[in-house]
């Protein structure tokens, strides 16, 4: 009688959790994209290079996200997502386990989704997904990446909110907090966005704001909410700024094999009595996209992005993107895409002070310059797991 009612007791729990694991879901994920590039112009002296570069079309990662059904409609989710360089199998974003993403929230069908942690700001989520950087990553993206158009900048200590699809319509909210007491209205981020979509058309806007804290800004950006985006010749010499504030908005249209889209920004750099630059810079860039689906497995692109400052300097940034892709399997594909950029007028220097001639620097891979253009050719391999 004993030994039946322990099998009945056992038949009970794993019956309970069953129905737990059911509820439950933990999803083990990943990306690793890397290839052989050349480069011409790609430092001061004006060497060229031939190596491997990682992360062209996705950026290399691993991570974990799930989900627990709360009941009523509400879940919780979480992920934990690490960025790291196949190359050489370090840490990527500042050397963080989780650069990427870290966050935990509550999610419900009728009133949207609320997370906390380190996150993408909402014009990644909104705008980015209509650009050329979606489907070609870095390659398209501006030069420097002066409008974090290629995600170069994540929001810390950040509030989400995410809204319910309503009709196509879906907007969503961030505020990253500074936490520096004392400092109301120092370091904080910022921003919102907003899509719309029907049908092969959608369109998208967003603004995001990020502020710099007076102590200590000689020595750099060091928001405590925010990355740096001044990762380049091309915007370097403003990483003192007091505030950056970026306004991007974004359409695409699809019909038969083709894709084609638009986007605009407005990037401005602003300057205060801390700051090594003495007159705020700005950045109108305007770009453009084609991608044509040749074959089921073979995509093909086409893309132009026209950057100018004024303001503090007068650069002007010439891009031409071209990109092939073409997919072995459902999740491992190869690519070969190539970049031009010419540079015109002056840039202000790394030093915060001095100008130069316009270096041309593709998009935001980091490769000095050091003359008026720059070629990068790229041939790849990205797996998905």
């Amino acid at each position: 009688m004993k030994r039946i009612a322990m099998t009945s007791l056992s038949l009970a729990l794993l019956g309970a959790a069953g129905a737990a694991q059911a509820q439950t879901s933990v999803t083990l994920y990943g990306v690793i994209d890397t290839g052989l590039a050349y480069v011409s112009n790609a430092n001061q002296n004006g060497d060229h290079l031939f190596g491997m570069v990682n992360g062209t079309l996705s950026g290399p990662r691993w991570g974990l996200k799930g989900q627990e059904d709360l009941g009523g409609g509400l879940k919780a989710i979480f992920q934990l997502e690490n960025g790291f360089d196949p190359g050489t199998g370090r840490l990527n974003q500042g050397g963080r386990e989780f650069g990427r993403q870290a966050f935990v929230g509550l999610s419900g069908a009728q009133w949207g989704t609320v997370t906390l942690g380190r996150q993408y700001d909402p014009s990644v989520d909104m705008v980015q997904g209509l650009t050329g950087d979606n489907y070609w990553g870095a390659a398209f993206a501006t030069p420097g990446d002066v409008d974090n158009y290629d995600n170069s900048l994540r929001v810390n200590n950040a509030v989400k909110y995410v809204s319910p699809v309503f009709s196509g319509f879906q907007f969503e909210g961030i505020y990253g907090f500074s936490n520096l007491a004392g400092q109301t209205g120092q370091g904080q981020t910022w921003g919102g966005a907003a899509t719309y979509g029907n049908g092969p058309f959608s369109v998208a806007a967003s603004y995001l704001y990020v502020n710099n804290p007076s102590a200590n800004r000689a020595t750099g950006w060091n928001s405590p909410s925010s990355d740096s985006l001044f990762n380049t010749v091309i915007n370097q010499g403003y990483s003192t700024a007091h505030a950056v504030g970026i306004a991007r908005g974004a359409g695409q249209y699809v019909f038969g094999p083709f894709t084609v889209g638009a986007s605009y920004s407005f990037a401005q750099y602003k300057n205060d009595g801390n700051s090594l630059f003495k007159e705020q810079e700005k950045f109108n860039v305007g770009n453009g996209f084609v991608n044509f689906q040749l074959t089921p497995a073979t995509l093909l692109g086409l893309g132009y992005t026209y950057t100018h400052a004024s303001g503090d300097t007068s650069a002007t940034y010439h891009q031409v993107s071209l990109g092939a892709d073409y997919s072995l399997s459902k999740r491992t594909d190869v690519y070969a895409v190539g970049a031009y950029q010419h540079a015109s007028g002056t840039q202000r220097n790394a030093d915060g002070v001095t100008t130069s001639d316009a270096q041309a620097s593709v998009t935001d891979y980091g490769f000095a310059g050091g003359r008026n253009h720059q070629e990068l050719v790229l041939i790849g391999l990205r797996h998905k797991f």
